[in-house]
Order: C-alpha cells, then sequence, then structure tokens
C-alpha cells in the first residue's frame, strides 16, 4: 500500500482549516485515513502548525511520501532536517549527540526568527495605527478651521445687518 501523507480539508466556506493525515494514496482528499498527525491554519499570520513531529518522523522514514504542500511544512517544522540528520548518523557521518546539538541549533533559529517576524508585524501595526490617528486629527483640525470660519462669517454679516440698522435708528432720533 503506497502511503502519503496529505492535508484533509475542514473549515468553512472561505476560511480552511487542514488536517496533516497519512492514508492511502488511493483515497479521497477528504476520505479514509491512516492517522491524523497534525494540524495546519493557514487563516493566521504566520500559518499556525501543530504537529506530532515523532509520528511525523517515523511515517517519513517509513517511506510515507509527502505532497508538495505538506512537504513544505514539515520542512519547516524540522522533520526533514531530523530525517536527513538520522541518515547521517546511520552512515557513520557523525555521531547522535552533534545531529541533536545541530538540530537544537536550527530549532533556535528558526524561533528566533519567527519572534522577529511577529514583533516586525506588531510594530508596522502600531505604525499604522498611529499615522491614522495623525491624519484624522488632521481632518479634524481642518473641519474645525472650517467651521469656525463659516461661525466668523456668519457674526460678520450679523454685525454688517445691524449696524446699518443702527444707522438709519440714529438720524431719526436727531430730527
Amino acid at each position: 500500500m503506497a502511503t502519503k501523507i496529505r492535508l484533509q480539508r475542514g473549515g468553512r466556506k472561505s476560511y480552511a482549516f487542514y488536517s496533516i493525515v497519512i492514508a492511502d494514496a488511493r483515497a479521497p482528499r477528504d476520505g479514509k485515513f491512516t492517522e491524523k498527525i497534525g494540524t495546519y491554519n493557514p487563516n493566521t499570520n504566520p500559518a499556525t502548525v501543530d504537529l506530532n513531529f515523532e509520528r511525523a518522523l517515523y511515517w517519513v522514514e517509513c517511506g510515507a511520501q509527502p505532497t508538495d504542500t505538506v512537504r513544505n511544512i514539515l520542512s519547516n517544522e524540522g522533520v526533514m532536517l531530523m530525517k536527513h540528520l538520522k541518515g547521517g548518523v546511520k552512515k557513520g557521518a557523525f555521531d547522535e549527540a552533534t545531529a541533536q546539538a545541530k538540530f537544537e541549533a536550527w530549532k533556535q533559529a528558526k524561533v528566533s526568527g519567527i519572534e522577529a517576524f511577529k514583533a516586525k508585524n506588531a510594530d508596522a501595526k502600531k505604525a499604522a495605527a498611529k499615522a491614522a490617528l495623525e491624519a484624522e486629527k488632521k481632518v479634524n483640525e481642518s473641519i474645525a478651521q472650517k467651521i469656525a470660519e463659516k461661525k466668523a462669517a456668519a457674526a460678520a454679516a450679523a454685525a454688517e445687518a445691524e449696524a446699518p440698522a443702527e444707522e438709519a435708528e440714529a438720524p431719526a432720533e436727531e430730527a
């Protein structure tokens, strides 16, 4: 039986959510599967992956072929790197401790990169909110200035209307 590691779609319309499953290559996308080894949510930024690392590594070592998308997910999670390192240990290129140290160094670099990306996104959101607030303040100031100009014009017009009326009353009183 040829096994594949593939995505099984779930979630509602326009909001996909995937399970990472081990299935027979002949089974349909959302059909029968052997084992569920994780989930993939592409709707978050960055995409969220919850993976049972040991089971994924087991199935990759047993010969299960991942689809292209799942291969990218497994590579990003380090499953393919660990398979590669274990192959080096079997060939005698280095020992288990060196392989584990290389994997931990890669994992630390990956975690720090993700944290930097999240911090950058948070800073960008704060800057965008600040810029929007400044733009709104400028718009409000211009509206307030226009209103003040209209009130001043109305007050001047009212003063002009009262001034001729007072001048007309003044000569009538003198006569």
